[in-house]
């Protein structure tokens, strides 16, 4: 369990000053060989919605942001990760593997995006009005989504607010709400299914809670960039083996058992 709870606190310390806890959480699941392939998806949402709580308390009570577009956003955020999570709830073992390879590397491009500068600078705006704010609900409604498969909401989310023209620090607020909400959603149709790896998720909520009020009270701000390309090589790595595993079950499914016969 120690080693759940270290997890726990790592993650959601980083998670805090926004490198998202997610992608890490799954490279270090693989890699210590902590939980079933098909069972990530829903302990990342279940084992990480205490402590994303405890950050969406800090940061919508300490950052303005129109009032509007956060209950929209964060509404729509919490539709598609309903939809989303009956969806991987159900997937086979191949499937979800395959999903992770693809989600880790989404997650990889955003965070080279994010380091080069590349996205947009953002506006002055906390809030949108016409058709930006559709525009973002759907974006959110995606992103709630994907976020249940192992996408983090952040970067994305980051992204989507700047390039409407809104201010890139309002975008804690919406991205932290945003999950805040939608994971217990998400968590529910996980729980009903029994796909989760209850120990693991324990040790992310309890472990998480420390590392989130560490990073938001005391630390507050770190040079992120070495870590970011770190965390980059790492989920680069662990997508590339969850193919392959993928590749492998493909050929175990395909390749027939031997008859009695062919044993003779």
């Amino acid at each position: 369990m120690i080693d759940r709870l270290l997890l726990g606190f790592i993650t959601n310390f980083f998670d805090t000053l926004g490198i998202g806890s997610f992608a890490p959480t799954t490279a270090a699941f693989r890699a210590r060989r902590l939980v079933r392939d098909e069972l990530i998806p829903g302990t990342l949402n279940v084992g990480h919605t205490p402590p994303t709580i405890v950050q969406a308390i800090i940061y919508i009570t300490a950052i303005a942001v129109d009032r509007q577009t956060l209950a929209l956003l964060i509404g729509a955020s919490v539709v598609g990760a309903w939809f989303g999570a009956g969806i991987v709830s159900g997937w086979d073992k191949r499937r979800i593997q395959r999903g992770m390879a693809m989600a880790l590397l989404v997650t990889a491009v955003f965070i080279v995006l994010r380091m080069t500068g590349i996205f947009p600078g953002g506006g002055d705006a906390l809030g949108l009005h016409g058709v930006p704010l559709v525009a973002a609900v759907l974006g959110n409604t995606l992103l709630g989504a994907l976020m249940t498969l192992g996408i983090g909401l952040y970067a994305p989310c980051m992204a989507m607010i700047s390039l409407l023209g809104m201010n890139p620090v309002t975008a804690f607020p919406i991205m932290m709400g945003s999950c805040a909400f939608l994971m217990p959603v998400a968590s529910i149709r996980f729980l009903r299914a029994t796909r989760y790896d209850r120990s693991a998720a324990i040790g992310l909520a309890v472990g998480g809670i420390p590392g989130v009020l560490l990073a938001a009270f005391l630390v507050k701000s770190l040079p992120l960039d070495a870590v970011r390309v770190l965390v980059v090589l790492v989920i680069g790595y662990t997508a590339a083996t969850l193919w392959r595993d993928a590749r492998r079950e493909t050929g175990a499914v395909r390749s027939p058992s031997p008859s009695v016969a062919d044993l003779r």
